[in-house]
């Protein structure tokens, strides 16, 4: 039953909602989830799912209110996304409540999910526990939480964010032989912080035969960029992601830094079916083969990623564009003029601009975003925009 809640209610919720975010990079393939008891008006427990296989937000809210001496039986649970219903890394949350004693529950999102999908307040009703689901902001706000989990559990396909940085005269890159970034520092350490929260990154092959990057998450400070962007952010640890090259022809050479370092975390890449990646497989690489962007999507999500952090160059961008793969856009704006003659020179080239080269030409047609926002990250202007939510 969806109903408006009340102020004292909406309240909770919101403090669920912060708390979720403790376990932002740290839980996938698991959405994030907290949780709030209140009982006679007083919070007497609060919790988040905090690590994979960790307990989930409810059970972490009852052993908090247990610590603090309180008494669970007759409260009410705030939490973020309907309670499971089912046994995976952790027990049912629903046998938690019913065995607390709890007498309601205030849902701010539903689970999408075939194994969980309104299971679980289904028992919860049966047991008499009053179940409520949340309507308005606080559940806008639990969705947009989880769009990588929601996504994953409707498709099968990871949510793609795609990451820009370029000059004011539309110029993704320098000029070859100038090593100055585009975009600045603080720009640059808070895409460290977006990796940490990825299940992977991805590049195309021009930008790792250019650049032989490492793709790895090396964050510095926390608390400045969660007060920078309300994009996310979270502890100091970062876990590192996957590591995707989109590599029609497996061109990836074999002593790039990228198979150099398979000891931080996997190297994937995605060929086409008439590549010969045996050298490349005989490396340590996991290979894909796929016909297309759609198919080697597809082939990640069953590996278990759940979202795909983009940063390859301008063609891989516009590929993913034109095959409607873009969920979300990051685009940090500089206050520089980089002034180059030279448009594109395809993946990774040299200075790479906002007008492509064929064989990836924008499309023709305009996707509006549903909702964007500007804000300001050191001297750079971040544009953030979302085009599909789940």
């Amino acid at each position: 039953m969806t109903v408006q809640l009340t102020d004292t209610d909406r309240s909770h919720l919101q403090r669920a909602l912060e708390l979720a975010e403790g376990g932002r990079g740290k839980v996938s393939p698991n959405p994030l989830v907290g949780a709030v008891l209140v009982r006679d008006g007083a919070v007497i427990g609060e919790g988040f799912h905090a690590e994979l296989g960790g307990l989930h937000a409810e059970r972490a809210a009852l052993e908090d209110c247990r610590e603090r001496g309180e008494e669970p039986r007759g409260a009410t649970i705030y939490v973020t996304l309907e309670p499971c219903a089912h046994e995976g890394r952790q027990p049912p949350c629903v046998e938690a409540i019913l065995e607390a004693g709890i007498l309601r529950v205030v849902v701010a999102s539903d689970d999408p999910s075939e194994k969980a999908s309104g299971r679980g307040p289904g028992i919860l009703r049966d047991g008499g526990v009053e179940v409520e689901f949340a309507a308005g902001e606080e559940a806008a706000a639990a969705r947009l939480l989880n769009q990588p989990f929601r996504k994953h559990a409707r498709t099968g396909l990871p949510l793609v964010t795609l990451k820009m940085a370029m000059s004011m005269d539309g110029r993704f890159s320098t000029p070859p032989g100038d090593s100055r970034w585009i975009s600045g520092e603080r720009s640059r350490e808070l895409v460290h912080r977006w990796r940490a929260e990825h299940d992977a990154i991805a590049v195309g092959i021009g930008t790792a035969l250019t650049d032989d990057p490492l793709l790895t998450a090396r964050p510095t400070s926390a608390a400045t960029y969660r007060r920078q962007s309300a994009v996310g952010s979270s502890g100091t640890k970062a876990r590192q992601p996957a590591r995707v090259v989109f590599d029609r022809n497996a061109r990836l050479p074999l002593d790039s830094q990228l198979l150099a370092t398979l000891d931080q975390s996997p190297v994937i890449v995605v060929v086409s079916p008439e590549a010969d990646a045996a050298a490349l497989r005989e490396a340590g690489a996991e290979i894909v083969v796929a016909d297309g962007i759609a198919a080697g999507l597809a082939d990640l999500g069953r590996r278990g990623i759940t979202s795909l952090f983009l940063e390859g160059g301008p063609t891989l961008a516009a590929a993913f564009i034109e095959a409607g793969e873009v969920d979300e856009a990051r685009t940090f704006v500089a206050p520089i003029v980089v002034g180059a003659r030279v448009l594109s020179g395809g993946e990774g080239g040299a200075a790479g601009g906002v007008v492509l080269d064929p064989p990836h030409p924008l499309p023709p047609a305009r996707e509006a975003a549903l909702h964007s926002r500007v804000e300001t990250v050191g001297e750079d202007a971040l544009i953030v925009a979302r085009f599909k939510e789940w």
